[in-house]
């Protein structure tokens, strides 16, 4: 049973009535100003705790609203469901029980079986609206994709943003469809058994439109962020913050049926209190799916490389399922590209990504040049499950000065390579939207501000974070709409021969990674195979399950390089080889047709992966002792 006066914003009652609260204990007069046509301005009642309310009897949805403070400033509710008139436009009665289910008890797969396809909705498709992206769904179910990942949705300003900048938690953005547009495309991605992943923002507000402030003790001068003052989760007045967030991630859960949240830089939520608020949180989103018998799933990211974040609370942890984890790009990025400037420089060779394979993170406590102290901890306990990791993110593009993605500088041969090292690796896989078919459109930071003064410290502060990598001062402009138009995907390379190509590889990567038992393997890759090419260049991941074992092989050579397969057990079988004509490689030199004899040697081709496999018929003692 919902209870209207533990929540916050205008909430539809099932007698037909609206309940306004607002938290606003810096003021001494609240107003419900009605915009309709008697246009009403209704004195609200101040309640304990700072908190303002009011029931009024004819409010239908779609009536739009703000409140009056002190007599004087109009804004917005800072708990807003719909701003269809922007950041600083009045707010809008939104009524839940107007959404359409067609699949109300639907349940998201197990989090070890998501396959994440991150996306944002204004480049995604060249309409960039919730309704347009339902039409790509169909393909992403083929491709094997099990989860979306939508980039941050809450209302910004303007129509152009990453999303980062939202200023109202609750208000899916207008210029995407709102939250009716939003409950279209959560609705169609659980009829082709698709989870929905809402990555959200709690760490920060706006700039813009962030009015929030003026209502009630939301800020704190105590920390700063790269984005301003942080949000007050341990100060006075936090109990009622920390609500206004968890409010924020039940309405989502609960009204718009999204099935996991990925917790945008949770490094940057500072709280020393001895109740956590991610804790808190984490906790209130678990409770809430309990009840309405359905499965949650919270993934943060981290800069920490700290498993405090994905260990249970019983272990002093936060609880989180999954999180992010940049070690294994960075390093994946520096093999591939030999970039060395930047993050990159921590990363050099075959060493850090075998470190990743092996434990989940590179930096596990030792010294970063980058930034220049120690980094990172033991993460000993932590499932590769818990780890989500790609070759191409929003991030790790859209930071770039130009926004170029691995298609402007891989080979075809790379792209399979970088594609296999992620899908194929014991770690959640996430693609980045486009990557699939090897998108050539960049993705740059576009923005779409009215204030003249934060336009141009974007720029600068742009200019200023690229100057750290040595890249040209030549940056697009973020405020620019051609900076946006160049952002959108575009179709027509998916129907190019390499387009064609990679997008059935990265088909067939997804559905050995469904299909071959040993890849279900729960523990960290082996590394215990014997290499007898240029082991600067080459790795060997062992995955088991029961008797069955997979053995992928990658060679990031330009060159091809001898592999000498383990001499004990029965015969392996070819399953990939990426570098075959069916992929329109250089050709293979191993026989698809065939069984490879243990102990035998066979070469990789160059920028390859391969794929062999095989049942054990009996445990040898060396492989007893290898799995001790």
């Amino acid at each position: 049973m919902i209870d209207p006066e533990n929540m916050v914003g205008a909430i539809t009652l099932p007698d037909g009535s609206t309940y306004f609260r607002v938290w606003a204990p810096k003021l001494d007069h609240v107003a419900l100003h009605l915009i309709d046509s008697n246009d009403r301005i209704l004195p609200m009642s101040r309640q304990d705790h700072g908190y303002y309310d009011l029931k009024v009897a004819d409010v239908p949805a779609g009536s739009r609203y703000r409140y009056r403070l002190n007599d004087e400033l109009e804004l917005p509710d800072p708990a807003s469901r719909f701003q269809p008139e922007g950041v600083h436009g009045p707010s809008e009665v939104v009524d839940p029980a107007r959404f359409s289910w067609t699949s109300p008890s639907w349940r998201a797969p197990a989090i070890e079986d998501y396959v994440i396809y991150e996306l944002h909705v204004g480049t995604f498709t060249p309409e960039g609206t919730f309704a347009s992206a339902i039409a790509e769904l169909d393909r992403l179910q083929t491709l094997g994709v099990t989860a979306i990942e939508l980039m941050p949705i809450a209302e910004f300003p303007g129509a152009r943003n990453w999303g980062y900048d939202g200023s109202f938690p609750f208000a899916a953005h207008s210029a995407y469809g709102g939250p009716v547009g939003l409950a279209h495309l959560v609705d169609a991605c659980h009829q082709r058994g698709i989870a929905v992943i809402l990555d959200v923002v709690y760490n920060h507000f706006g700039p813009e439109g962030s009015y929030a402030g003026e209502f009630g003790i939301y800020f704190t001068d105590h920390y700063r962020t790269p984005w301003g003052n942080a949000i007050n989760f341990d100060g006075p007045g936090s109990n009622e913050v920390r609500r206004f967030f968890i409010q924020s991630a039940l309405w989502w859960l609960r009204e718009l049926h999204v099935d996991a949240f990925r917790f945008d830089a949770v490094h940057a939520i500072y709280d020393q209190g001895a109740q956590p608020f991610l804790r808190e949180i984490v906790d209130a989103i678990k409770q809430e799916a309990r009840q309405s018998n359905r499965q949650a799933y919270v993934i943060a990211e981290s800069d920490l490389n700290d498993p405090r974040v994905i260990l249970p609370a019983a272990l002093n942890g936060f609880g989180f399922d999954a999180q992010w984890s940049d070690d294994l790009h960075h390093a994946l990025h520096s093999v591939l590209t030999g970039e060395q400037s930047g993050i990159y420089r921590d990363f050099g060779g075959m060493i850090d990504l075998k470190r990743a394979y092996q434990r989940g993170f590179v930096y596990t406590g030792q010294y970063s040049s980058f930034r220049q102290r120690g980094h990172g901890t033991d993460p000993t306990g932590v499932k590769p499950s818990q780890i989500v990791v790609c070759s191409q993110n929003h991030d790790q593009i859209g930071n770039r000065a130009i926004g170029d993605r691995l298609s402007d500088r891989l080979s075809l041969e790379q792209l399979k390579l970088a594609a296999a090292s992620t899908i194929l690796s014991p770690f959640l896989p996430l693609l980045f939207m486009g990557e699939e078919y090897g998108e050539e459109a960049p993705f740059q930071y576009f923005t779409s501000h009215s204030e003249p003064k934060l336009v141009e410290a974007v720029r600068e502060g742009r200019a200023a974070e690229f100057s750290a990598f040595g890249w040209s001062d030549d940056v697009p402009d973020p405020q620019a709409p051609e900076t946006f138009d160049r952002s959108k995907l575009r179709p027509e390379y998916r129907d190019t021969p390499r387009g064609k190509t990679l997008e059935a590889f990265y088909r067939e990567l997804i559905r050995l990674r469904r299909t071959l038992p040993a890849f279900e393997a729960p523990a960290f890759s082996r590394l215990n195979v014997e290499l007898s090419g240029n082991e600067e260049r080459l790795l060997a991941l062992e995955r088991r399950q029961g008797d069955h074992v997979a053995l992928t092989l990658f060679n990031y050579s330009s060159g091809a390089e001898q592999c000498r397969l383990p001499s004990n057990g029965t015969a392996w079988k070819p399953i990939l080889d990426s570098s075959d004509h069916r992929w329109s490689g250089p050709g293979s030199a191993i026989t698809q047709d065939g069984l490879l004899a243990p102990g035998s040697t066979i070469e990789l081709s160059p920028n390859s992966v391969t794929v062999l496999d095989r049942i054990r018929t009996e445990h040898t003692n060396e492989e007893h002792e290898s799995e001790n």
